[in-house]
C-alpha cells in the first residue's frame, strides 16, 4: 500500500516508521527542507517539500485511488482542508489528524469518517489503566469520572523531571505540549517554563491540578 503523510513532525516520523517496517511504500511531504533532511537520516521512503494543502503539491505523489493520506501537522485547519483537497486529488482514504476535539464535529459534517483525535484515543487508554478494567465506555468514563486537562508550565517548575512531579491521586500526564509538537510523556521527561501537559484526571482532583500548576 502507498501512504503519503503530509507532516514531519515526531508524529509523523512514528507514522512512517511503522508503515515502512510493514513494507508500505511511505512519502512524506513537509514544507521545511530541513525537516525533511532530519529525517532522511532515520527513514527510507519518499520525502517532497511542498505546501500538501495544494493540489499541485498532491498531484506530484498520488498514483491511483488505493493510495492513502494521512495529515499529521500540528494545525487541525490545515489537515482537515489537506484532506479534502486530498479526496478530490484521488485519494482512496485520507485520514486528518485533529487536534482540537470540536472540530470533530466539523469532520462529521465533511464526511472525514476516518478523523482521529489523539487525545482523546490516550485519555481512553489512561482511562483504562486507572480504572483497572480490560473495557471501559470512553464517553461515560471521560464525562462523569474523568476529564482532560491542559495545565500550563510555570516558571518555578522549569527544569523539573515530569517523575518527580507530585500528581494527586488519580491524574497522570498524556502528553507535553512544547512549541504547539506532542510528546509522549516520560518518567525523564525536564520541564521547561511555557510547557503545557494535558492531564487526564478524576474530576476530583482538578482543583489540586490547578493550585498544582498555579502561576506564581
Amino acid at each position: 500500500m502507498r501512504i503519503v503523510i503530509l507532516g514531519a513532525s515526531r508524529f509523523g516520523f512514528a507514522i512512517a516508521d511503522t508503515l515502512i517496517e510493514a513494507e508500505h511504500e511511505v512519502v512524506i511531504i513537509d514544507k521545511s527542507r530541513e525537516r525533511l533532511e532530519t529525517l532522511a537520516e532515520r527513514l527510507d521512503c519518499g520525502m517532497l517539500t511542498g505546501d500538501g494543502t495544494m493540489p499541485s503539491t498532491l498531484r506530484e505523489v498520488w498514483r491511483d485511488e488505493r493510495d492513502v493520506f494521512v495529515a499529521v501537522t500540528n494545525a487541525s485547519e490545515d489537515n482537515i482542508l489537506a484532506c479534502l483537497v486530498a479526496r478530490s486529488v484521488g485519494f482512496g482514504r485520507v485520514i486528518p489528524q485533529i487536534v482540537a476535539s470540536e472540530l470533530m464535529t466539523v469532520c462529521e459534517e465533511l464526511d472525514l469518517k476516518d478523523a482521529i483525535n489523539p487525545h482523546a484515543t490516550v485519555a481512553q487508554d489512561v482511562a483504562e489503566a486507572l480504572e483497572d478494567r480490560a473495557e471501559l465506555d470512553h464517553d461515560t468514563a471521560l464525562n462523569n469520572q474523568l476529564a482532560l486537562k491542559r495545565v500550563h508550565v510555570p516558571a518555578r517548575l522549569d527544569g523539573t523531571r515530569l517523575a518527580d512531579l507530585d500528581l494527586p491521586d488519580g491524574a497522570r500526564a498524556v502528553a507535553v505540549i512544547r512549541d504547539e509538537e506532542e510528546n509522549l510523556p516520560e518518567a525523564e521527561t525536564t520541564l521547561q517554563a511555557e510547557d503545557h501537559i494535558l492531564m487526564v484526571a478524576a474530576r476530583e482532583a482538578l482543583d489540586a491540578l490547578s493550585d498544582m500548576f498555579a502561576e506564581d
